[in-house]
Order: C-alpha cells, then sequence, then structure tokens
C-alpha cells in the first residue's frame, strides 16, 4: 500500500503575516556591534559566544521561550563535560607519560569516556538537545584554549565566562526580531 501525500506551498503558512518597520538585517547587525562592549571589557569575555547561541535558536525555528529554555539548558550541560575534560587533562595529563604521545593518548581517552557520557545524557528529555550540549561544549574550548575571560586559563572562570555568553544568545535573537517593531500585514 503506498501513501500519497499532498505538496505542501512553502509560501502558504499559518501565521499571520508581518512587516518590518526596520529591516532585520540592520537591527541583528547594530545588535553585533554591542558585543564588541561585550569582549572589550577588562573581563575579557567571548562574544563570539553569543553568536553560537543566538544562530542555535534561530535553527530551532525562532527566538521563543520554549528554544531559549532548551538550549539554556543544554548548553552548560555541554560546557560542564568540557571543562571535566580541561580538568582531568590538567591535573592527570600525564598519566600515560611525560612524552606528547602519552598526554595525546590520555587526551583521546578522557574525550572517549566523556564524549560518550554527554551524548547519553542526551537521552534525558530535559537534556535531549544535543546539538546545544555540542554548542555549549565547542564554546568552553574556544574560551579556555584563546584565553578568554576574567582570569585566562583558569578552567572555572571560562566556564562562568562561555555559560554567561551563551546565555545571551537566546535574548540576542529575541531583541532582534522585537527590535525591528514588526506590524502585523494587512495586504
Amino acid at each position: 500500500m503506498t501513501e500519497t501525500t499532498t505538496p505542501v506551498d512553502p509560501t502558504v503558512t499559518d501565521a499571520p503575516a508581518v512587516r518590518e518597520r526596520i529591516p532585520h538585517e540592520v537591527v541583528a547587525s547594530v545588535l553585533a556591534a554591542t558585543t564588541a562592549f561585550v569582549g572589550g571589557t577588562a573581563l575579557h569575555l567571548p562574544p563570539w559566544a553569543i553568536f553560537i547561541s543566538w544562530a542555535g535558536t534561530f535553527l530551532l525555528g525562532g527566538p521563543n521561550l520554549p528554544n531559549a529554555r532548551r538550549l539554556w539548558l543544554a548548553m552548560p550541560v555541554g560546557s560542564t563535560y568540557a571543562l571535566v575534560i580541561v580538568v582531568f587533562e590538567k591535573h592527570l595529563g600525564t598519566t600515560f607519560g611525560d612524552g606528547q604521545f602519552a598526554q595525546n593518548a590520555f587526551g583521546a581517552v578522557c574525550i572517549l569516556v566523556v564524549n560518550t557520557t554527554l551524548m547519553y545524557t542526551g537521552r534525558l528529555k530535559l537534556f535531549s538537545l544535543i546539538p546545544g550540549m555540542f554548542f555549549g561544549f565547542a564554546s568552553y574550548f574556544a574560551t579556555f584554549f584563546g584565553g578568554f575571560g576574567y582570569d585566562a586559563g583558569n578552567p572555572w572562570a571560562a566556564w562562568v565566562c562561555v555559560v554567561a555568553m551563551n546565555a545571551l544568545g537566546p535574548v540576542y535573537a529575541y531583541l532582534s526580531r522585537r527590535l525591528a517593531f514588526p506590524v502585523h500585514d494587512a495586504s
């Protein structure tokens, strides 16, 4: 038995048509410019971490509270797993020996075990947004190894900084829509 489907016209939506008073491109660019002040402070925060979760918000379908919550739950989990890897490597990195190959082998084992645990965590409904966890995971490594944060090289400071910056992404996504001052289009 074959199943027939009706073709979907991508131009037809159930949502009411809206018109932006200020183009989204302009609003998003102005907001993006404000991140220079975030990163340019004495805290040396990673402003690009905002962009990661801002884009992630739109990948989930756009700014709304359920999408923001999913990211806000998932990203810190990913950053926490990355923190565990860094702490293990800092304190136990020479377990297999002092040579570079031995340290790389230890790092590979850490990544294998911790990454597997991260992905199994994604089986829990609360943390089911595995890509969101990887946004946090990658953002943490870039923050720590990039020397960002109020105490560069401190794994815990990197965690605080990246979690805060990732949390701002959904807020920026919301503002990028809201500050365009959309109105319902009567046409």
